[in-house]
This record gives C-alpha cells, sequence and structure tokens, in this order.
C-alpha cells in the first residue's frame, strides 16, 4: 500500500546530517512507491542542493532566521504544515540527540505513533514494523506503528543513503509559521561541550576509540592519528574518561554514547560489558590488544594482539599510504 512520506532534514554549517540522507531510504521503503517529500528548515545554500538532489520527489523550505536556533516550537508547525501540504502519514527522520527530541514532540502534536533509533523498516497494510536495539544493544525491539500517522527515528548508519541525483527536485518556500504554545519550551543557554576534531562521534561510519592500554594520556595522539587518517571519529572507553585523560563527550558506552559505525576499531580496550553494550551492533569490530584473553576478542570481527606502541603508527603510516596513492 503506497503512501505518502516526509522527511525532515536536519542542517549542518556545510550541508546536510548525513543521516538525513539515509532517512530518504527508509522513507522510500515506507512510501512503497508512494511520493517522498523533504523538509528543510533553516539550512545552507548547500544544504539545499544536497538535499534537492538526494532522492526526494519535492523539498520545502523555510528559510526564516527564527528556524537556525532549532526550537521545538518554531520547528514543529513547520514540519507539519508541509506534512499537510504533501499530504504525508509518515514522517521520517535522523535518530540524533536534536532528532528524538522533535520526533517525540511532532508524535505529540501530531496524535502519531513514534519510534526512535530504528535500524530495520517494514511496511505492510496493518502500518509500519519497526526493529531497533535496546539494553545497549544486548537485545532487539519490534514493534508495530498502528493508526494512520508515524513518526519514524532512524539511527545513523543503518540504512544507506541513495544516489545523489544528477536533477534538483522541485523547492517550495515554506512560510514561517507561529510557535506552537503548548510546546513553548525554550532553550536559554548552550554551552559546547570539548569534543574531538573530525566527524560527529554518534554517527561517524568509523570510530578510533583508546583504552587504559594507552598507559598515559600523551599516548592518545596515537588513536587521534590514526582516526585523522582514516577520517574518523574519536572514542574513549570510560576508564580513560573517569581518568580525565579526555572529557566525557568522548566515552563510548551504557553511560557514554551509543554508536553503530561501519567500523569500529578499539586501542587498548580490554572489553568490560559497560564499553560494549555502547559499541556492539558496529557492522564490523577490530581489536588491538596485548592481552589475548581480553573480553573485546570475544565480539571482535578481526583481532590482532600485539604492542598497540608498534602496531598504530606502522597502521597509520600504511592508511595514509593508501589514501595518498589512491
Amino acid at each position: 500500500m503506497s503512501r505518502s512520506v516526509l522527511v525532515v532534514g536536519e542542517p549542518r554549517p556545510t550541508g546536510l546530517v548525513p543521516a538525513s540522507r539515509e532517512a530518504v531510504a527508509a522513507a522510500r521503503l515506507a512510501a512503497e512507491g508512494g511520493a517522498v517529500a523533504g523538509v528543510l528548515l533553516g539550512g545552507s545554500p548547500e544544504a539545499v542542493t544536497e538535499f534537492s538532489r538526494g532522492g526526494v520527489t519535492g523539498l520545502w523550505v523555510g528559510s526564516d532566521a527564527s528556524y537556525a536556533e532549532r526550537r521545538i516550537d518554531r520547528w514543529v508547525p513547520a514540519i507539519l504544515a508541509a506534512a499537510k501540504s504533501t499530504e504525508s502519514e509518515v514522517i521520517v527522520l535522523a535518530s540524533t540527540g536534536f532528532g528524538r527530541e522533535l520526533a517525540g514532540a511532532l508524535a505529540v502534536a501530531w496524535d502519531a505513533a513514534a519510534a526512535t533509533s530504528v535500524t530495520e523498516l517494514t511496511p505492510t497494510d496493518e502500518g509500519l514494523f519497526v526493529a531497533m536495539p535496546v539494553l545497549g544493544g544486548r537485545a532487539t525491539s519490534k514493534l508495530r506503528l498502528a493508526g494512520p500517522r508515524a513518526v519514524v527515528a532512524i539511527r545513523p548508519n543503518a540504512f544507506g543513503a541513495p544516489a545523489m541525483s544528477g536533477e534538483a527536485a522541485p523547492v517550495e518556500s515554506l512560510s514561517a509559521a507561529p510557535p506552537t504554545p503548548t510546546l513553548a519550551g525554550r532553550r536559554v543557554g548552550f554551552e559546547a561541550n570539548a569534543a574531538s576534531q573530525g566527524p560527529d562521534l554518534s554517527s561517524a561510519s568509523i570510530v578510533v576509540a583508546g583504552g587504559r592500554g594507552l598507559r598515559a594520556p600523551e599516548n592518545f595522539h596515537l588513536v587521534e592519528e590514526l582516526a585523522e587518517a582514516l577520517g574518523a571519529a574519536v572514542g574513549a572507553s570510560r576508564a580513560v574518561t573517569d581518568a580525565g585523560w579526555k572529557p566525557g563527550t568522548y566515552q563510548v558506552g551504557q553511560t557514554g554514547r551509543s554508536v553503530s559505525p561501519q567500523l569500529y576499531i578499539a586501542v587498548g580496550i580490554s572489553g568490560a560489558i559497560q564499553h560494549l553494550v555502547g559499541m556492539m551492533s558496529s557492522r564490523v569490530i577490530v581489536a588491538i590488544n596485548s592481552d589475548p584473553g581480553a573480553p573485546i576478542f570475544k565480539i571482535a570481527d578481526y583481532g590482532v594482539v600485539g604492542d598497540l606502541f608498534l602496531l598504530l603508527p606502522a597502521l597509520t603510516a600504511e592508511v595514509r599510504k593508501a589514501r595518498a596513492s589512491g
């Protein structure tokens, strides 16, 4: 049964959050041949171009300056106005920190079923069936989103983004909607946490994470150099952040970030369950550790037993050489 689906694009300074383009792939599944429109609020011209060529059949753009503040009470009525114009029955967006907050508010205002961190989506005549990891990735929850409307936030790296089209979809302007009184919460302050350079940890396709096996904070540059060579995000175990080697924003694990990259490289991380539940949904896991009995080898796809102080510089040099010649 075909249905109309609306994809919410989340902008970043140089374009779209990668998971927003992946949301188009999930939306196509949900639509079953129906129209897949996009809505973008407060994005740059580069974001508009990227989104319009990213697989949507049409794009609604809101350029009012208020959208840049990412106020829920501004975004929700604008998105619902686009959903009404496109006669959409499903709204799909990226399950980022902001996306999860937005999904909940949309579901309440739209009287819709909702699911976040979705990794699988199957449309049926009885509604959308979705799956998402729970209990830190140790189990999978499967739900049927019944009813006439649904809001689905997809987990980064769970759906491959469609190929870019050479022809842009039609773009329509979206008038600024008044704030929704029932969603009148407003951010009164913002302070960025210290974070690594490179891709965002939560949505990165490659993550290189370091643990106490690095022995001292001054050795963490070995992890950062490999990450830079791979174009990866940098993560850390709880032992590292508790010791003050890196800020808490680097932490991967049950009390830190949950990640699901295409490739996760664990360097000097023994594999405590607290850490494993935050990264075990990674597609390929590579573990580098001097202890052959380290628990992380039980879930690793590839394991290297050896001295990381010798292995990492050599691996980084080989990656740089391969990228320079490619």
